[in-house]
This record gives C-alpha cells, sequence and structure tokens, in this order.
C-alpha cells in the first residue's frame, strides 16, 4: 500500500528515515517504472538539493508542516523558475519558466522537494494522455491501458508509488478522471479558490489546479496549503468573502436520468449503486434528483473551451518564445511553427473555436453556450437547497485500451460526461477509488459539492472511505 503524507511525515519527524533518503526513493521508483512514462523528467539537481537542504533545515528547526520533505511531481504545464516547462509539446521544447507559479511559491514555504515534470496531453488537451508529443502514459494496473487525461502522468506516478502526492489541473475533469482510471483520489476545487498564476492556460474560465493523493485526508492538507486569495490572480475568491461551509444534512442527490444513459458501462454502474448503498447502510439519505439541462453540459463545455483555446494558443506564434520555424513570409513562418510545433487535437481545438468566435456563429454557438452555462449553475444552486452533494461515477467507463479511441475523437470527449459539468459551473467535486471491476480494473466515485464546500466534500469522503 502507497503510503500518504500523514504517515510520511510521522516517519520524517521521528527520524525513521531522512528527507534525502525519501526522496531519493521516489527517485528510484520513478525511474524503475519508467517505461509507464508517468514522467518527462526531473528537476535540475541543485534545485532538488537546494530544497533538500531547505526541508532538514526546517525539521532541525521545529519548523516542518505537513509537506515539509515530501517528494512532489508537477504536471508539465505548471511554472517553476528556473526550470523546464513544456505542456508535453514540441512547441515548448526546451522552454524555461521565468516565475514560480503561486502553487508552487506556497509548497517551496511549506518546504515540499519538487522532483520532476508529470506527462499529459499536449496542454491538457485530451482523455487519455496519448496526445503528448512525447508518448503514452501507461496504466499502472494495466500497462496496455491508458492512465487517463489529461493529468494521466499525475495520477499514474501517485498510484504506483513514486510519490504520495502530485500536482495537476483539471478543466473538464482531467485530474479527476485519470485518477478514477489509476485508483487514487483526485481534487478539483471551487473555481477560483486556488490561484491559476503560473498554470498555462487552456480555458481559462474553466481551468483548476489540483492535487492526486493516496487519501481524502491527504486532499484536505494539500487544499488548505495551496488554497487562498493571489494578487496575481483576479479570479481567486477574496480571503474575507471565502466560507468554509460544511453541510451535515446526510443527504446525497443522485441524477438517476443522467446515469442510466447509453454507454455506461454496466459494471461502472453496478459499483456505483453499491458504493450509494453503503452511504445508505450507514444513515445516509438518498434521493433522485434532476439537474435540467445537465445532459447537455459537455455540448456546452467544448463549445466554451474550445473558444478560450483559440484565444490562449494564439500567444505561440513562434513569434514570442518556444519553436519558431523561419520563412521569408510572416504568415507562413506562422502557419509552419504551428504545423510542426502542435498536435492533431490542439490543431482540432483551435479550429472549433475559431470557427464558433467567427463572424456570423459567435452568437449561435459562443452566446448560446454561455446562456446555458447561467442556467445550469442556477439549476445546481436550487439542487444544493436539497442535498449535501451531488453523487456520479467518475467516468462512465474503466481504463480503455491504448489507441481504442484514439481515432475517434467523439468518443474520447465522451469520457468527460460525468465530469465537465463541475467545470462549467465553478463547483468542487472529489474523486475517491471505490472498486474494481473484474478485469481489476480501478473505479471511482464522484463527489460534487456547492460553492466553497470542499469541507463537505472531505468529510463525505473520508466517511465513504471509511465504509
Amino acid at each position: 500500500m502507497n503510503k500518504t503524507i500523514k504517515q510520511l511525515h510521522i516517519e520524517l519527524t521521528e527520524k525513521k528515515i531522512t528527507v534525502r533518503e525519501l526522496v531519493n526513493n521516489s527517485i528510484s521508483k520513478i525511474k524503475e517504472n519508467s517505461d509507464i512514462n508517468a514522467t518527462l523528467g526531473f528537476y535540475s539537481d541543485n534545485f532538488i538539493n537546494e530544497q533538500i537542504k531547505k526541508a532538514e533545515e526546517m525539521f532541525a528547526d521545529g519548523k516542518a508542516g505537513a509537506l515539509t520533505g515530501i517528494p512532489i511531481v508537477l504536471k508539465d504545464n505548471i511554472l517553476v523558475k528556473g526550470e523546464r516547462a513544456g505542456a508535453a509539446s514540441k512547441i515548448l521544447e526546451n522552454y524555461i519558466s521565468p516565475y514560480d507559479a503561486t502553487v508552487v511559491t506556497k509548497l517551496k514555504e511549506q518546504g515540499a522537494v519538487l522532483i520532476a515534470r508529470a506527462n499529459m496531453d499536449e496542454f491538457g488537451m485530451g482523455a487519455s494522455t496519448e496526445n503528448s508529443a512525447y508518448g503514452v502514459t501507461k496504466n499502472p494496473h494495466d500497462k496496455t491501458r491508458v492512465a487517463g487525461g489529461s493529468s494521466g502522468g499525475s495520477a499514474a506516478v501517485v498510484a504506483y508509488g513514486g510519490v504520495p502526492v502530485s500536482f495537476g489541473s483539471d478543466t473538464g475533469g482531467s485530474i479527476r478522471q485519470p485518477s478514477s482510471l489509476c485508483g487514487v483520489v483526485g481534487i478539483k476545487a471551487t473555481y477560483g479558490a486556488v490561484s491559476r498564476h503560473g498554470l498555462m492556460a487552456m480555458g481559462s474560465s474553466l481551468d483548476t489546479i489540483g492535487a492526486v493523493t493516496n487519501s481524502v485526508a491527504d486532499a484536505r492538507d494539500v487544499f488548505n496549503i495551496i488554497s487562498g486569495e493571489d494578487k496575481m490572480d483576479a479570479t481567486t475568491i477574496r480571503d474575507e468573502s471565502r466560507k468554509s461551509k460544511v453541510e451535515s444534512r446526510k443527504k446525497i442527490g443522485v441524477p438517476r436520468k443522467f446515469i442510466d444513459m447509453e454507454g455506461v458501462d454496466s459494471e461502472v454502474l453496478k459499483n456505483f449503486n453499491d458504493s450509494i448503498e453503503k452511504f445508505k447502510n450507514d444513515g445516509y439519505e438518498v434521493i433522485d434528483i434532476d439537474v435540467k439541462n445537465i445532459e447537455i453540459a459537455l455540448s456546452v463545455y467544448y463549445v466554451i473551451v474550445c473558444a478560450e483555446i483559440s484565444s490562449n494558443m494564439a500567444r505561440y506564434d513562434g513569434i514570442r518564445f518556444g519553436l519558431s520555424v523561419a520563412d521569408k513570409d510572416i504568415n507562413q513562418s506562422y502557419f509552419k511553427t504551428r504545423t510542426e510545433g502542435l498536435g492533431d487535437e490542439v490543431r482540432r481545438r483551435v479550429l472549433l473555436g475559431t470557427y464558433v468566435l467567427s463572424s456570423g456563429y459567435y452568437d449561435a454557438y459562443y452566446n448560446k453556450a454561455n446562456i446555458v452555462r447561467e442556467q445550469l449553475k442556477k439549476e445546481f444552486k436550487k439542487v444544493f437547497e436539497l442535498v449535501d452533494v451531488i453523487a456520479l461515477p467518475t467516468s462512465p467507463f474503466p481504463a480503455f485500451k491504448i489507441g481504442e479511441k484514439a481515432n475517434d475523437p467523439l468518443a474520447m470527449y465522451l469520457a468527460d460526461i460525468f465530469t465537465v459539468p463541475v467545470n462549467v459551473v465553478g463547483v468542487p467535486a472529489i474523486s475517491i477509488p471505490s472498486g474494481k471491476n473484474s478485469e481489476g480494473l480501478p473505479l471511482g466515485l464522484q463527489l460534487i459539492a456547492d460553492h466553497e464546500c470542499e469541507e463537505t466534500l472531505f468529510t463525505y469522503g473520508e466517511v465513504f472511505e471509511g465504509l
């Protein structure tokens, strides 16, 4: 069993293991599992050694916190000053970060030890980590299958015991879905609860930074460390207006019609129903709910996210930074740079986004999607007046074979059917391991709470872990 942050903190405090030994163990474990391709490279030796020294000093001075000395892997789209970050794309190959992401600053203050970059779908666009320019990340439970995406590397490295915590980004399920497929815990916070400063933007109104851990308790500790207002990110929730809500009505809502749709794996459905029964047996009330328009959240999401991708990807033009393919004609230079530097899925989404933002289609698609988005927010608010959490499977199916859906974008997009509504309305959600199917593949239960109700998720999540 992989150790939790709490367990390792006790061992470090009691000097059963040193910070350097713990970090070296993680590095060795990652190297041993190099065939899984969960990481894209280690940070520089000098940087790692400086962090180890700081962590050792914090323990010696009695100032060690929950993450002091804990080895951590970061998704390749989170910036660490002076270190490489390329979003698993050829267009940013060898790019060196000029500053730290706010999350990284907070981790450094804690004395955490950042050791490596996690593989991912290029710029976060995908649900299988097959879109990485550096090869697919394999599922540690079955290496013929995907680890999920886009934070597949972040989930896989925790699943095989490389590190006790990793960080990813979640725009439409990119932390929760791979966490489910790899059998670990993944938390997606309320939009604005965690600063996005230093995260390479994909969909700016949807992106969140979150953690992958081995337990719900660890997810709580990490969230409490990285959350908070940031003057560098105007979308963060102001500290004075932040709430720490905990609903305790012991009431769970299940959008039954949404779950019982065609295409949901039968074993996923059985596992979900068994999970809900565990709550019932523990005295929780479970009611069927109807979230109007939730079934079209996926369409709303892909209109909005592609539009925002089109805008955010415009910066990769071969002029300011990254790959540059020179040509006498500036337009040809743009064309060649983006053709050579960007993968098929990224270009597909840029084209879709440019289309929905174009003259004559802006109102028909983008504006309409935002109108439905606002309606969905109201519908979720109504539901949370009745229940503490909404329960769904995290993924409609377990980890699928590598290459199985690679040539069918629509089938791949359906992998996000249960996760994207959360990002569209900006509420928090957590994926918790809920068992395995007949082939031994992990399955996950997703719990969704109202805005700023992360503590409710952690409370319910710990109850489920104990059932």
